[in-house]
């Protein structure tokens, strides 16, 4: 895996991007954080001959924090998908983490899944489904088309963001279909986010009242399993908070205070 480092050694974080299979668009959040913290980005594993899994994903973070912290416990901020494979992690390894954030989670039930579809149903023009639809047919490669498609519904998914910010390393199309599908599997069978009322560290949630994914229907699924869950909602804010020019900068100090807080406890 490749692993970015941002910062000076000390009290380690690592930021676990999202997707599944879009690696690389996290330097704005960790470079900043890197100023009292030493960041890893790590960029998750990619598609090859067995099928991914959540259940590897967690294994390689935990390799992660195995091999770069040094000993001490991260606070692991995850956004998006990243945030439900951070709380997957801290369930399979709660001695590990000494703190959780998650920026704009994903959803755990099917209801919040619709409510979300409901939501871009409604924002998206149509000419930017024609559009998508028109990538989806394209002869292009497949791991293009993937990042294209996130481009393209990046506004919606957004209240005033700053998209010069945004770039991505790679994507990985098959590796995204092959873990949602089992992260799927694992809420059918009723695995999670049952399995998270085993984390024992203390759990943030940062979300924006734009994001389409539905915070409170999230916070309410997860509430029943977590007790050290807290939460904190912007009104002008989508998605990718530190990307959102009227509260980047306020995002930025609550995050840095919380993870202060979650080492010094």
């Amino acid at each position: 895996m490749r692993v970015r480092t941002y910062g000076i050694p000390g009290q380690p974080v690592v930021v676990v991007h999202g997707g599944p299979g879009a690696a690389g668009y996290l330097e704005p959040l960790a470079r900043p954080l890197g100023r009292r913290f030493q960041v890893f980005e790590p960029f998750q594993r990619r598609s090859g001959e067995v099928p991914l899994a959540v259940s590897q994903h967690v294994a390689d973070l935990q390799a992660v924090v195995e091999d770069r912290c040094s000993g001490k416990k991260p606070v692991v901020v995850g956004h998006s998908w990243g945030a439900m494979l951070a709380l997957c992690h801290a369930a399979a390894h709660p001695l590990s983490v000494a703190g959780v954030v998650l920026v704009g989670c994903g959803t755990f039930d099917p209801g919040a899944r619709a409510e979300m579809e409901e939501i871009l149903a409604a924002r998206v023009p149509g000419e930017i489904k024609e559009r998508m639809a028109r990538v989806l047919e394209s002869d292009g490669e497949d791991d293009e088309r993937f990042l294209e498609m996130g481009r393209l519904l990046l506004p919606y998914y957004s209240c005033d963001p700053d998209l010069s910010l945004l770039t991505f390393v790679h994507g990985d199309a098959r590796g995204h279909r092959e873990t949602w599908q089992d992260m799927l599997r694992l809420q059918e069978e009723g695995v999670v986010p049952a399995a998270f009322s085993g984390i024992e560290a203390p759990v943030l949630m940062l979300h924006g009242a734009m994001d389409p994914h539905p915070g409170a229907m999230i916070k309410r699924s997860l509430g029943r399993f977590l007790s050290r869950l807290e939460y904190r909602e912007w009104e002008r804010c989508g998605h990718y908070p530190w990307l959102e020019r009227e509260v980047k900068d306020e995002f930025l100090a609550a995050l840095e205070e919380w993870v202060d807080r979650c080492h010094r406890s």
